[in-house]
C-alpha cells in the first residue's frame, strides 16, 4: 500500500521557486498496477523519486507499506528501498563490463545476501524474464528488449512489494514495448504492485489505472479516455 496525502515538493534557488508537486493525493492498493501520465514537467519524476524513498519533500505525509516514511533519515530510508522498492530505467542501467549474471548480483550483494540465496535469486529472475540460457552474456550481446528484461531481472530478484518503472519502453521498438509490458503485467497478476510512468498513452491503457498529472497535481481518468484527464476532488 502506498499512500500521499497533501504531498509539496519545492525546488528553490537563489531566484526561483518551482513547485513540483503541490497538494499531491495518490493511493495506491497492494496488487495494484498503476499508469502514470503528464506532459513534460508535470512532476511525474519527482512523484516517482519520493515514491521510491529517492528524494524527500517539503510538507504533507507519505505511507508505505503501512509506514510513515515521511520524516525517515537517509540510512533508514535507504533501508526500505532496499528491501521493498525495486526499481526498473529507460535506460536500462546495466554495467556494460559485467555478464547478466553479474548484473542482477550487484544489488543482492550490497544487501549482504549469501552467494548461495543469491544464485537462486538470480536465476530464477532470469527465469521468470526468459533469459536464464543467457546469464553469462553481455548485456552488448542482447537486444534493447532484452537488456530490459534483465533489468526488470535485476528488480526482482530482491523480491520487492513495489516496482517503479520510470518510461520502461521508452527506448524500445513497439513490438519489443509490448513484449515487456506484458511482462510486467505478468509480474504484477503474481502479487507485485506495480507504479509505471509513460508517455505512451496506448500502453497506460493496459495498466488496471490511470493516473495523470498535471502541474503538480493528480487526476484519475479512464481508460477509454486517456487524453482528457478530470480532476478529482479526493483521491
Amino acid at each position: 500500500m502506498l499512500k500521499m496525502t497533501d504531498v509539496k515538493k519545492v525546488f528553490r534557488t537563489d531566484l526561483i521557486e518551482t513547485h513540483a508537486l503541490r497538494d499531491f493525493n495518490l493511493h495506491v492498493g497492494e496488487g495494484d498496477f498503476v499508469a502514470v501520465t503528464g506532459s513534460s514537467g508535470s512532476g511525474k519524476t519527482t512523484f516517482l523519486n519520493i515514491a521510491g524513498l529517492l528524494e524527500t519533500f517539503n510538507a504533507g505525509t507519505y505511507e508505505l507499506d503501512g509506514q510513515n516514511v515521511s520524516h525517515l533519515n537517509d540510512k533508514k530510508r535507504s533501508q526500505i528501498r532496499n528491501e521493498k522498492i525495486g526499481f526498473i530505467f529507460q535506460s536500462f542501467n546495466l554495467i556494460p563490463d559485467l555478464s547478466l549474471f553479474d548484473n542482477v548480483d550487484v544489488p543482492l550483494r550490497y544487501r549482504g545476501f549469501k552467494s548461495a540465496e543469491r544464485k537462486k535469486r538470480i536465476e530464477n529472475s532470469l527465469e521468470m524474464v526468459g533469459l536464464a540460457q543467457r546469464m553469462k552474456h553481455l548485456p552488448s550481446q542482447l537486444s534493447g528488449g532484452q537488456q530490459q528484461r534483465v533489468a526488470i531481472a535485476r528488480a526482482l530478484a530482491g523480491e520487492p512489494r513495489f516496482l517503479l518503472a520510470d518510461e520502461p519502453t521508452g527506448n524500445l521498438d513497439t513490438e519489443m514495448a509490448h513484449s515487456v509490458l506484458g511482462l510486467l503485467k505478468s509480474i504484477n497478476a503474481a502479487g507485485t504492485t506495480i507504479i509505471m510512468v509513460t508517455h505512451d498513452g496506448h500502453l497506460a491503457k493496459q495498466a488496471r489505472r490511470n493516473i495523470y498529472v498535471r502541474d503538480g497535481k493528480v487526476s484519475e481518468i479512464n481508460d477509454e479516455d486517456i487524453t482528457m484527464p478530470r480532476q478529482l476532488s479526493a483521491v
